[in-house]
């Protein structure tokens, strides 16, 4: 019983982290590329040039990934991170100029560590 509600769509977890980092000088640009290339490489993918997301089978994982961010945040800029269950990322609109695009299908299977 406990293992069901894990799975149920307010259990499962989507993460998004938007951030506007300086870029002005050398220094800035690497920084902010590191950020960008550590989101990738933990599993979060970009929905927008500065907005990312990942999903989370559980707030537990989620939890996990949050302190990662925390980790590899750079000295200057915002970073901010939401947490959102999978239903409200269900009631998410997109549109690319006046036509709506459906939602892109979430993972097909569990994540397992």
């Amino acid at each position: 019983m406990i293992e069901q509600n894990r799975l149920n769509a307010y259990h499962i977890m989507w993460l998004f982290v938007f951030f506007d980092l300086p870029t002005n000088i050398k220094k800035e640009r690497k920084a902010a590329a590191r950020f960008r290339k550590d989101l990738l490489q933990d599993g979060f993918t970009m929905m927008q040039y500065s907005v990312y997301v990942r999903h989370c089978a559980s707030k537990e994982s989620a939890e996990v990934h949050i302190k990662r961010i925390k980790g590899c945040v750079p000295e200057k800029g915002k970073v901010s991170i939401l947490r959102i269950t999978d239903k409200q990322y269900g009631d998410i609109m997109n549109y690319w100029g006046i036509k709506e695009e459906p939602l892109p299908e979430g993972p097909k299977q569990l994540e397992i560590f």
